[in-house]
């Protein structure tokens, strides 16, 4: 199924994880991909998996730097002459060592955290949204988490940042829908990814790794893949009338009290 022949597609963390798979998918369904990571063999290995009849390109860039974002969004309109869809899925999750409590947090850290996952993300709306406005036509999609929506999946910092995400994404939404630009996020649950590695690597480590996931109504953590599933229906025309949501993918975690100790 080609739902994205044609089209244009920026992805911005994609030389790992959920970002992969979004990029991997889109190129599967006809669209002509932009990789963005800071990570070049990510890129590379990104790029080395993608069908050989898709055309793409790849750009290390830090989406927390405008010049870089200004410089990406120019030289993807150079190649492509539009786009069509932005994926905003770079994010960090901390630059620190676990969740201290906020009196133990560093004002460092909070810049570092937000100014990838908040400011970076404002920062490729801001550049992105002209060019599909002068179009009257676009889809942006930005990554938040479960850690936007309650508490207790992620640090003060990270909570925070996805909190603004999803804010951002309402705010964007109401700023650009009279020009056809529709703005939504997904907010993922517990995913296997290059950021949540250091969770998965300890429960393996210490015989922990049945718990993965089993605060979910699913009981059972998510694959890349099915974030990216939503990711792409955001961004397709079945989603047309759909802008300034964001749609928990977190199998059920936001659908109950969620409390230590409720589920076995």
């Amino acid at each position: 199924m080609e739902r994205f022949e044609n089209r244009v597609a920026l992805v911005t963390g994609a030389g790992s994880g959920i970002g992969r798979a979004t990029a991997l998918r889109l190129a599967r369904e006809g669209a002509r991909v932009v990789l963005a990571d800071t990570s070049e063999s990510g890129l590379v290995e990104t790029g080395n998996q993608m069908p050989e009849s898709a055309e793409h390109r790849r750009r290390i860039v830090n989406v927390a730097d405008e010049t870089q974002v200004k410089d990406l969004v120019s030289e993807t309109i150079k190649a492509f002459g539009k786009i069509d869809i932005l994926c905003n899925i770079a994010g960090i999750a901390s630059t620190g060592k676990g969740h201290p409590p906020v009196t133990e947090n560093e004002r460092d850290e909070w810049n570092s955290v937000l100014s990838v996952n908040l400011i970076g993300t404002m920062l490729l709306i801001k550049h992105v949204a002209p060019h599909m406005q002068a179009r009257k036509l676009g889809s942006i999609i930005n990554t938040a988490s479960v850690a936007g929506i309650r508490s207790g999946a992620g640090g003060n910092a990270y909570s925070a940042s996805k909190a603004g995400v999803i804010n951002l994404t309402m705010t964007a939404a109401c700023d650009l829908g009279g020009d056809n630009v529709r703005v939504n996020a997904v907010c993922p649950g517990l995913v296997e990814t290059g950021m949540t590695k250091p969770i998965f690597d300890y429960a393996r480590a210490h015989e922990k790794a049945h718990k993965l996931g089993a605060r979910c109504e699913l009981r059972r953590y998510g694959d890349p893949e099915e974030i990216a599933a939503a990711i792409l229906f955001f961004a397709s025309d079945d989603a047309s009338y759909i802008t300034g949501q964001a749609l928990p993918v977190d199998g059920g975690n936001t659908a109950s009290l969620n409390l230590p100790g409720m589920k076995v």
